[in-house]
């Protein structure tokens, strides 16, 4: 999950740096307290973006030779978690940060939202060592995630509009039809378009929510 905020390259160059951090900080706090609480968790925060994941678990399901194979449920708990998450973020900032910011005389935030569903690699690029009397006392890995479905869902949330959320064609496979029924087809910017058809290798579907008809 990336979530990015509307319009903070203008807000960088029309308010001060104690305005726009404390803009970003209300920002960053509010999206991660949403996060948890649905069960994900905070990567790491880019700027004016916050990069998110959700584990996926998986079940023994019993194969016609009597043996078992673990596969993916097509209704995880944690993939509708992630959907309802988004659609809360964007309550969030609606109904409980905006109201707060215009007393201060502080702009409404907008965000963008891109989800997707894919495996994802964990990397430790190293370890932060603090000493207390020449002796080891606490250790901090440097801990990142790689993959493609974490440069698509980048990508996909570019194209997304003010309070939209974007989502890629894996995880809308494996939605339920009720939260289908919040999702059409869209298409992309051609840039957008064609990187992540090179990146998963063939032509890849977008949907977005709070549309009423299906672009093609």
């Amino acid at each position: 999950m990336h979530v990015d905020l509307v319009g903070s390259t203008k807000m960088s160059m029309t308010f001060s740096i104690d305005k726009l951090s404390a803009i970003i900080r209300a920002f960053a706090q509010e999206i991660s307290s949403v996060i948890s609480s649905y069960g994900g968790y905070v990567l790491k925060y880019i700027g004016d973006a916050v990069l998110a994941y959700f584990v996926i678990e998986k079940f023994e399901q019993g194969s016609n030779k009597g043996g078992s194979n673990t596969t993916l449920s097509p209704y995880s708990l944690q993939i509708t978690n992630a959907i309802s998450c988004a659609y809360t973020m964007i309550k969030v900032i609606q109904q409980g940060l905006n109201p707060v910011l215009n007393q201060y005389d502080y702009p409404e935030l907008k965000i963008r939202i891109g989800i997707d569903f894919g495996k994802i690699g964990v990397v430790q690029y190293g370890i932060d060592i603090d000493e207390l009397d020449g002796k080891a006392v606490f250790t901090r890995p440097h801990i990142d995630l790689i993959g493609s479905t974490i440069s698509i869902v980048v990508k996909m949330t570019s194209i997304a509009k003010p309070d939209q959320i974007i989502i890629g064609q894996k995880l809308y496979e494996k939605l339920d039809e009720k939260h289908k029924q919040a999702f059409r087809q869209i298409s992309g910017t051609s840039s957008v378009e064609n990187y992540i058809n090179e990146v998963s290798e063939g032509k890849y579907l977008f949907y977005a929510s709070g549309l009423t008809e299906t672009n093609s």
